[in-house]
């Protein structure tokens, strides 16, 4: 069963970090600190919303996109189209999206499926995962995790995916990813 602490924490942190419209892409952070450490990004298994079962450590070698986002969050919300064709475009060359929901109603979540049509695996998180990457106090947050497992960048709030397919591009050319599986 879910907590229901999922809210609780997003709210709390809408204080600091204002999930919003108005929030413009250049003004997003990306937190340098975590790119020079390059920690290991926290293993999670999650049901995904199509059945399956997401298990970042089957995606080790492949760059991954993991998008924390909310059905509520009108910036996630301009986002999720533009990873679908991130993730259409760049499926077969070694890179995976894949969404968290921080949301406390699956069937919110799976009408915004039907909606955005995503082509990458969606499961609910909840406020323990998000603690585990570093908390998680507003959203969008998404982190670019290299094909060896690390996190290379946290981006927080709207962030322009040109800059996000280009660390994409660099990470794919500096280290040895591999190409396709396991598809979703």
């Amino acid at each position: 069963m879910r907590s229901s602490g999922t809210g609780l924490l997003i709210a709390a942190g809408l204080l600091l970090v204002p999930c919003s419209a108005a929030r413009s892409a250049a003004s997003a952070a990306e937190r340098p600190t975590v790119a020079a450490a390059r920690p290991l990004a926290p293993e999670f298994s999650l049901p995904a919303l199509n059945g399956k079962q997401i298990d970042l450590a089957k995606y080790r070698g492949k760059v991954v996109l993991l998008d924390f986002w909310a059905t509520w969050c009108a910036p996630c919300r301009t986002t999720i189209p533009r990873l679908v064709k991130l993730q259409k475009r760049n499926r077969d060359r070694g890179v995976q999206v894949i969404g968290i929901s921080l949301d406390d109603d699956p069937r919110a979540v799976r009408a915004a499926l039907r909606q955005f049509a995503f082509n990458y695996p969606v499961a609910i998180g909840d406020a323990a995962l998000a603690e585990r990457y570093g908390g998680i106090l507003g959203l969008p947050v998404l982190f670019v995790i290299g094909c060896d497992g690390r996190i290379e960048h946290r981006y927080d709030g709207e962030t322009d995916l040109e800059v996000i397919e280009r660390r994409v591009e660099t990470l794919l050319k500096r280290e040895r990813c591999k190409a396709a599986e396991p598809h979703h």
